[in-house]
């Protein structure tokens, strides 16, 4: 396929050189495709649908990772067209630029990561480029984390940390997270913030923000078991539905086997359970494991007892929903790509840019999933 769309240049030719005019091709085809689709016409087509006419192309020079490629913008004869193709794809790699280049300019970076500034900015960077760049990023991901919401079926909470420096001391600090799928059945992301930690106070404000925006509807809450997270969903989210996520609870069950050698067995009980056809079988299941394991490890017993219940509250809802509703994995995944792009950071200067760099690619994971496949058919439920 690589070698259709990009005749001879090819990775395994051309090695890393060839990637710019890559990416070049790439986005200039998305943009042409835009253009198309804003005027409801493709080049020389007549068509009654047609709402303007191509204008040629301005070329426009970005600064990537890559180095500078130089891009061919459509042009149209009238109209506020401009394609969203270009500025989507290098939003959060303008995050991760100023996130790095911060590091630089305040002084708190080693050498290798001045290098990679140098060689993300394509120029040395001075505070006040810093700054306006920053400041005009920021209004960007501010609005976007403030936008109004609304009817959310099922809502995933959950939290993952980024090391940061806080009044001259390097913290752990938590991103609080929230996704959700709405009445149409696609994924979102809700809402992402920075804290001091997981504490009740911190999650409070959080869920309290996103009530203000709108959100509403919800069916069914899906996360892990934290004390701050649980008390602060009961004060805001009252009589709410909670489904705590099977695989932690299949984690935390470990704390709990005595001997290494059980631990197979326990974690195949455990599966049973979750797995068993509906809720009155799955209680059944739970009552045998529980009389299974009080002579023989009574610690484990008494937790499966009062901790596996909270994992069963998915057998209230549609069977074809469950295998989503089961875990918080939709929000594990999200983590794993907000790491996989913070840890060349590995310590931001500020919470700012800690929200800055996760905001960004937060944005661009919830656009994806808006604008691709339906998650979850809610039209039968």
């Amino acid at each position: 396929m690589i070698g259709t769309v990009f005749g001879p240049l090819t990775i395994a030719a051309d090695g890393m050189e060839a990637m710019p005019e890559m990416i070049r091709i790439l986005i200039n085809e998305a943009m042409q495709l835009e253009r198309d689709r804003h005027l409801r016409a493709g080049p020389y087509e007549r068509s009654p649908l047609r709402k303007g006419h191509a204008n040629g192309y301005k070329a426009k020079k970005v600064k990537t990772r890559m180095g500078e490629i130089s891009f061919a913008v459509p042009q149209v004869r009238a109209g506020d067209f401009y394609p969203d193709a270009l500025e989507k794809g290098l939003r959060s790699e303008r995050a991760l630029t100023l996130a790095l280049a911060e590091m630089y300019v305040q002084g708190v970076s080693t050498r290798r990561v001045a290098a990679i500034t140098e060689q993300l900015c394509g120029t040395s960077v001075s505070s006040t480029q810093v700054s306006r760049a920053a400041s005009q990023m920021d209004d960007v991901l501010k609005a976007w984390r403030n936008r109004p919401l609304g009817e959310i079926v099922y809502l995933y909470m959950d939290a993952r940390y980024e090391k940061v420096r806080m009044d001259g001391h390097i913290q752990n600090a938590a991103i609080l997270m929230a996704a959700g799928v709405g009445k149409d059945g696609k994924r979102r992301i809700l809402g992402v913030s920075v804290s001091l930690s997981e504490a009740e106070l911190h999650w409070r404000a959080f869920l309290d923000n996103l009530v203000e925006r709108g959100l509403k509807g919800i069916k069914l809450i899906i996360s892990d078991d934290h004390s701050g997270m649980r008390k602060a969903r009961q004060a805001i989210f009252t009589g709410i539905p909670w489904q705590r996520c099977q695989f932690h609870l299949q984690q935390n069950a470990a704390q709990y086997v005595p001997r290494k050698k059980m631990r197979q067995a326990v974690a195949a009980d455990i599966r049973a359970v979750f797995n068993a056809p509906d809720r009155e079988q799955a209680e059944v299941y739970l009552k045998q494991i529980v009389i299974k394991y009080s002579s023989v490890a009574s610690a484990l017993a008494d937790w499966m007892e009062s901790a596996i219940p909270e994992g069963l509250s998915v057998f209230d809802f549609p069977e074809e929903h469950r295998r989503r509703l089961r875990t918080s994995n939709l929000l594990e995944r999200v983590s794993q790509e907000i790491k996989r792009r913070t840890r060349v950071i590995r310590l931001f200067p500020n919470e700012a840019s800690c929200l800055r760099l996760v905001s960004a690619v937060l944005m661009e994971i919830s656009e994806d999933w808006e604008t691709g496949r339906t998650y979850l058919n809610l039209n039968s439920s």
